[in-house]
């Protein structure tokens, strides 16, 4: 760590707010805790809470990540272990072990720093695995191939997925016959795969809040029309349905072609979330 980095950390955590929200943050760990209950905790407003939030993960002490509608704060341990080898890495002379095992006291050091490569597991959710989120798991399986390993479910999944999308997706050249709908609960178990991604695909703001997929898996929100609301024609649905698949297409394509291994976890919330920002379907549904 250089002088300058180490000063930087020292100035942020000189603010004895600061401070308060740092050990939280610390006692909540690698999971993190939202700025609203950090807030409520320390009873600040939001906007004072934000500002001292940003100071600390511009010092490189705690991190930001999206978890569907919500940005979770965690500490980043790698910058807290940097700057305590900072302050030891002259003790005694140039012998630390003199000042005791000082990296027993920290928790392991987990990957949020480390560029992520495949394959990855990647889950997407919306409320009844019928319909969107079935067609993206067909079609990341495609286009994925041994690299991403793909899976959907949802809050309320139905007893099976839309015929109209099943047959949309054969028309396309897939193989449907793993295709089911199912609860997310499969997936949040101790024997479930750990998820890399966790992409929602709900369009509706009163969706369900999303369960824990663990600390390390990376949220991204891509609001996509239900094709149960569409109306209109057989023609006028059909449409919507081939813009639905080119709109998923569209979108896998660039995320798979990410930079996975020079990008961390944080700037890849960011892009799932450009990614999903489109407005090519954003708002094609109900007519």
């Amino acid at each position: 760590m250089e002088y300058t980095d180490a000063a930087a950390a020292f100035a942020a955590l000189s603010v004895e707010t600061r401070l308060n929200l740092f050990r939280l943050l610390m006692a909540a760990g690698p999971s993190g805790l939202p700025a609203g209950d950090l807030a409520a905790s320390l009873g600040l407003p939001a906007s004072t809470t934000s500002f001292h939030l940003a100071a600390l993960e511009r010092a490189g002490l705690t991190q930001a990540t999206r978890q569907g509608r919500q940005i979770i704060h965690a500490p980043r341990i790698a910058g807290i272990r940097a700057v305590l080898a900072f302050l030891t890495e002259t003790c005694c002379g140039g012998r630390p072990e003199r000042c005791g095992d000082i990296a027993r006291l920290l928790p392991p050091l987990p990957d949020e720093d480390r560029g992520m490569t495949p394959a990855f597991n990647v889950l997407f959710l919306c409320r009844h695995n019928s319909a969107r989120s079935i067609m993206a798991e067909a079609i990341l399986k495609r286009l994925g191939g041994a690299r991403f390993h793909a899976w959907s479910a949802g809050s309320e999944p139905v007893a099976a997925p839309n015929p109209a999308v099943l047959a949309k997706l054969r028309a396309f050249g897939h193989d449907t016959t793993g295709l089911r709908s199912k609860a997310w609960a499969e997936f949040t178990g101790p024997d479930a795969p750990r998820m890399d991604f966790v992409i929602t695909l709900c369009d509706t703001p009163d969706g369900p809040s999303c369960p824990d997929f663990g600390a390390l898996a990376v949220t991204g929100a891509w609001p996509l029309p239900d094709p149960a609301k569409f109306t209109g024609s057989t023609v006028e649905q059909e449409a919507l349905l081939n813009e639905l698949y080119a709109g998923l297409e569209r979108r896998l394509g660039i995320f798979i072609a990410l930079p996975f291994a020079s990008l961390d976890r944080m700037a890849l919330g960011r892009r799932l979330d450009e990614i999903g920002g489109g407005r090519d379907l954003a708002h094609a549904g109900g007519r």
